[in-house]
């Protein structure tokens, strides 16, 4: 069974950074995209960013455009985002996701399609 674990949430006040981690469990990492998404209070569930199974292929909503990076290390099971200049409007849980099949790319993740395997979530508080 897949299992996702996030952390690295938490409070930071506008133009701060943070960095999620995403650990990966029960199946060959390394074959599969992933994908980072978001729920803001009270509003739907959004794509923020994925990449592909070798970290060579990365895709963003614009909203996060050169402020938020994505990335993996195979070797440790784990995707990151790394976050830079923050905003309130970046408050929300953040979700990593995988999809079920190592066809899915980062345009499919981005698109909602494919995703089977949903993390916790963690908490991201910006103050302004």
């Amino acid at each position: 069974q897949v299992q996702l674990v996030e952390s690295g949430g938490g409070l930071v006040q506008a133009g701060g950074s943070l960095r999620l981690s995403c650990a990966a469990s029960g199946r060959t990492f390394s074959h599969y995209a992933m994908g980072w998404f978001r729920q803001a209070p009270g509003k739907e569930r959004e794509p923020v960013a994925a990449i592909n199974w070798s970290g060579g292929d990365t895709t963003y909503v614009g909203s996060v455009e050169g402020r938020f990076t994505i990335s993996r290390d195979n070797a440790k099971n784990t995707v990151y985002l790394q976050m830079n200049n923050l905003r309130p409007e970046d408050t929300a849980v953040y979700y990593c996701a995988a999809p079920s099949t190592p066809v899915a790319g980062p345009n499919d993740i981005m698109g909602n399609l494919y995703l089977e395997f949903w993390g916790q979530g963690t908490l991201v508080t910006v103050s302004s």
